[in-house]
């Protein structure tokens, strides 16, 4: 238990790391002079596109962890008690289509910053 908590805090780290340095970066890709207002519209295209590419990267990463985990404590649960396994498939089914659903959200959400932002 020790050692998984260990990695997810590694994890966290390295995510908040990177996230810091994508925030610090964008200062210094500002623009000065007449041709400041397309700098600025290229960047905001830049901005859209990371911010995108985090938010499906950690939609998709978040809801294939969480299915996995389902999936497995699922079979676990199947093997022990075999009886019940028509249950169990039916909870799972509803569970992976609330996980799946959150990640067609993201999407959405992501689409929208791209096309309307």
């Amino acid at each position: 238990m020790k050692n998984l908590f260990r990695h997810k805090r590694t994890i966290c780290t390295v995510l908040l790391t990177v996230l810091l340095m994508l925030c610090i970066g964008m200062p210094a890709l500002a623009a000065e002079g007449p041709e400041a207002a397309q700098a600025a519209a290229d960047n905001s295209i830049g901005t859209k596109a990371i911010a995108a590419a985090i938010a499906v990267g950690l939609a998709a990463a978040g809801g294939a962890i969480a299915m996995g985990l389902a999936v497995a404590k699922s079979a676990e649960s199947i093997s022990r008690q075999p009886e019940a396994d028509g249950k169990i498939r039916t909870a799972l089914m509803l569970g992976l289509v609330f996980i799946e659903t959150a990640i067609i959200y993201a999407l959405l959400v992501v689409i929208l910053i791209i096309f309307v932002l």
